[in-house]
């Protein structure tokens, strides 16, 4: 099974001084889908980790051993689709790399998502579509 993830999960997985991490470990004990994120979204998550190389290397070495991240990288037309995202859900305002998920999970037909932020409650895929959560409630 694949699953879209966001970088609140991941960053929780990693860190362990976030208020989730506990949770996130258990949660991934038990996962046996392979995650697919965007480049964005590993960019948040730098970016959120960046008081610690120690905690960064440990995603980056993760990532590089490849055993359950796809990075699905981001193609002419997904930028094109982050464009209108952009301008229709400019109220929240949405970022960059939950922009990248929605126009992915477009792409890939994939609605499933692990993430704490509830915006992905409000975003449509195809204009219409609920996104659907695994194994976190926001």
């Amino acid at each position: 099974m694949n699953v879209l993830i966001d970088a609140g999960p991941i960053i929780a997985l990693f860190d362990d001084g976030d208020d989730r991490h506990d949770e996130a470990i258990d949660f991934f004990k038990q996962f046996t889908g392979r995650l697919v994120t965007t480049c964005p979204v590993i960019t948040e998550c730098m970016w959120n980790m960046k008081s610690d190389e120690r905690v960064q290397n440990k995603l980056l070495n993760d990532l590089a051993d490849g055993k359950i991240y796809n990075i699905e990288p981001l193609i002419p037309k997904d930028y094109r689709r982050i464009a209108e995202l952009n301008i229709k859900y400019a109220d929240l305002p949405a970022d960059f790399a939950d922009l990248s998920l929605i126009a992915i999970s477009e792409r890939l037909s994939n609605p499933k998502i692990i993430t704490f932020d509830e915006d992905f409650d409000v975003y449509r895929r195809f204009k219409r579509d609920h996104f659907k959560r695994v194994g976190f409630s926001s």
